[in-house]
């Protein structure tokens, strides 16, 4: 089973309200269904304290070769395509992004955080959100977004899945975004799936 989910902030005009729909999907396999629309909030809230999970800098890759690597070119190669977005349409070709230390670490402590308490969620288990998570690392934002990602075993799997749902495909093709950070972090035992991806995705103010 393998299972799909966005955000962003902030929301402003019909593109960015779509992008910012909380999405989710699950199917069986490596591929997930159509995802179904549900809500997310606009505002930017207040910092918060950071994870209580440890996170690192350089971020988990589930033992994959070459991760950042790999991840950053497949990212960048959809980009400097240009992509079909269904319903959420055609998007030109964007400028690539560049890794970003802090992101990462948000995106390690949420998927760190999700594999320990096994939950699948924008949201973390103790109700901080993905801007709470960004803000406790010092990285200062104009604009956010977040796929994220559970069950898939590699980096072409995970993104052929992100490419193939419209609101995740639309995150990774906004021209408003500059920087990246993602992490695989293993389940352990227990846990409803094998890996949890988050890509978090930002532009410094």
């Amino acid at each position: 089973m393998s299972c799909i989910s966005l955000s962003c902030w902030p929301c402003r005009g019909a593109i960015a309200t779509a992008l910012c729909a909380l999405l989710a999907a699950c199917g069986g396999g490596g591929d997930a269904a159509a995802p179904a629309a549900g809500t997310a909030t606009s505002a930017a809230p207040a910092a918060s304290s950071p994870a209580s999970t440890p996170a690192t800098s350089t971020g988990s890759t589930c033992n994959l070769a070459d991760f950042r690597a790999s991840v950053l070119a497949r990212i960048n190669q959809v980009r400097a395509s240009g992509a079909n977005c269904g319903a959420d349409g055609n998007f030109g070709a964007a400028a690539p992004l560049t890794w970003n230390d802090k992101l990462t670490v948000a995106a390690e402590g949420h998927s760190q955080d999700m594999a320990a308490k096994n939950y699948f969620s924008h949201t973390s288990a103790d109700g901080r959100t993905l801007a709470d998570r960004v803000n406790a690392t010092g990285y200062a934002w104009s604009s956010l977004g977040e796929n994220i990602a559970a069950g898939y075993p590699g980096v072409n799997a995970v993104m052929d899945g992100w490419i193939t749902s419209p609101g995740h495909c639309a995150n990774l093709m906004n021209a408003g975004f500059a920087e990246v950070g993602v992490v695989c972090v293993p389940g352990v035992a227990g846990d409803t799936f094998s890996t949890y991806w988050t890509m978090d995705l930002g532009r410094p103010r």
